[in-house]
């Protein structure tokens, strides 16, 4: 048996896409990292089918967002359709501000790898690819992991400052440590099937949501020629003959689609689920995705929640690590992120009780009302636009609420803007993941800030020549959203959310740093040829 500790910042528990997108924020930033995977490889089931903007804005910060959008779909229409096969609520969402496009399908394998191929920039992180976390302890200074090298039966002691438990919803190391999964399993069993498109079809490029209360499907387009069906198992169903080749023809064929067209290349039977853990921190361990909260994928933003559990976590660690925030500031991520989730799941929840309907009576007077609502400009403009989507917005957390600005807590919009001798480039590109200082002008010393190391830009108009210290609002966004919020600066955390606003002659309040830290509040190890990829 090895013992000999191995000193790491990070382990991270658990390789999908939590996992792994929190290992490229966190290498990014210098931080030391192990990752313990059990699966040798990537899982080859496609589960997670769509991701948003917000998640590609995250994957922006790691730069890897533009090679994987060369692998999804973006800008394909939703339709709600009735047992006919009539669209009685249709969709093309809007984009809600953060510089990508509002809903892309994935096709998860071949995302997973673009991600893993990302890790392998930095030698800062270790991955260890078929390893069990066999035992997790934990004192006042550090967590140690006991990981089994499933090859071998070897043994390997990892000794690190803190654990990321992305390891899904069955989560191990959640059991271990005791933390309750309250919510609910919905009675519903549902067959999922994973198809190869042999020749495309009229509807092969939108999602429809079936709303038979005969029986509900889910159609989905997914990328590099793959297409998916979802379908409930009705009660007497065997769930075993459920998944036989004659069986998923005799669900495919209902919907015109035939062996010419599409080739099986899976099917399994899973259960939707509402959960949340009782606490996403015990001590120098946090629970990330799956393992903190499950939902139903009526609005596909399982995966995604995830995803910003690691946006939201990673930095704070990383500021930590450097002596920059204190320990208690990592108790913001459960206070931020878990109002979030729970009005995900929500909206998730409602929209599959849209979708899932199966009583007759009901189901008419559903579709009957939308068709009536989508005649009214407001409620068709609502939908459209996505009114109904939880945007990132903290009313608790790593916050200065001094002033009552209405900024504070709120996500900055991403558009284009331009700069001195950069051009043209997306507003994150410049802050690049560093807490800054955004003014419309003039400045003030906010000494506090700047004795801290914190950058200040000043934004300038659309069509304003760009100089040194600015950035010219060349899509003319941030400073109508500035004004909105009755704010004439901004101070950023390094995720973009506002920590501080004021406005006029009002002083920002003080920076919650612990110290001036050597170099620049949040300066981190850019993507290595990012963009350069495969």
């Amino acid at each position: 048996m090895n013992t000999e500790p191995h000193d790491y910042d990070v382990i991270i528990a658990g390789y999908g896409p939590v996992g792994v997108t929190a290992a490229n924020l966190l290498g990014g930033m210098s931080v030391r990292v192990a990752v313990v995977e059990r699966d040798a490889s990537i899982f080859p089931r496609a589960r997670a089918i769509s991701t948003d903007e917000e998640t590609i804005r995250i994957w922006q910060g790691i730069g890897l967002a533009e090679r994987l959008k060369e692998d999804m779909l973006a800008g394909l229409p939703i339709d709600f359709v009735d047992a006919r096969g009539r669209s009685f609520l249709s969709l093309a969402p809007a984009p809600r501000g953060n510089g990508h496009p509002p809903q892309l399908f994935i096709y998860q394998p071949a995302m997973e790898q673009v991600l893993r191929d990302g890790v392998d920039r930095y030698p800062n992180v270790e991955v260890l690819l078929g390893h069990e976390c066999e035992a997790v302890e934990q004192d006042s200074d550090s967590v140690t992991v006991t990981a089994r090298d499933l090859t071998d039966d070897t043994l390997r002691t990892l000794r690190g400052a803190y654990l990321i438990a992305a390891d899904g919803g069955s989560s191990p190391i959640r059991t271990r440590l005791g933390i309750g999964f309250d919510g609910r399993t919905y009675h519903d069993r549902w067959v999922v099937i994973d198809t190869k498109v042999k020749r495309d079809w009229d509807t092969v490029d939108r999602l429809r949501f079936h709303c038979d209360p005969a029986r509900p499907a889910v159609d989905c387009p997914t990328p590099l020629g793959h297409h998916r069906w979802e379908f409930p198992v009705l009660p007497g169903e065997d769930e075993q003959n459920l998944v036989s080749h004659d069986y998923i023809w005799r669900l495919l064929r209902r919907y015109g689609r035939t062996p010419d067209e599409v080739e099986i290349l899976r099917a399994v039977v899973y259960s939707h689920h509402v959960r949340f853990a009782e606490r996403w921190r015990i001590g120098r361990i946090f629970l990330a995705g799956d393992a903190a909260h499950a939902m139903p994928p009526w609005i596909g933003e399982g995966m995604s929640s995830g995803v910003r559990d690691a946006g939201n976590l990673c930095w704070k660690l990383a500021a930590v690590l450097r002596g920059e925030l204190s320990d208690d500031v990592l108790d913001s991520y459960e206070v931020e992120r878990k109002p979030h989730v729970r009005e995900m799941t929500a909206q998730a929840v409602r929209f599959g009780r849209i979708i899932t309907e199966r009583r007759p009576g009901l189901a008419a007077v559903r579709t009957a009302a939308f068709r009536v609502l989508m005649r009214v400009p407001a409620f068709r403009a609502y939908m459209q636009e996505a009114g109904w989507f939880p945007d990132t917005s903290y009313r608790k957390g790593l916050l200065d609420h001094t002033g009552g600005n209405p900024a504070v807590g709120e996500q900055l919009p991403q558009p284009w803007v331009r700069t001195d001798g950069r051009g043209r480039v997306r507003l994150d590109d410049v802050l690049a993941g560093r807490w800054t200082l955004l003014h419309t002008g003039p400045a003030r010393p906010w000494s506090a800030w700047a004795a801290s190391g914190v950058s200040c830009l000043q934004v300038t108009p659309a069509g304003s020549t760009p100089a040194r210290g600015t950035i010219v609002d060349s899509d003319d966004v941030l400073i109508p959203w500035m004004r909105q919020h009755r704010a004439t600066v901004l101070a950023l955390r390094p995720d973009v959310v506002v920590y501080a606003a004021a406005t006029g002659d009002a002083d920002l309040p003080r920076p919650p740093f612990v110290a001036a830290p050597p170099a620049p509040v949040g300066e981190h190890t850019p993507p290595p040829a990012a963009t350069a990829m495969p």
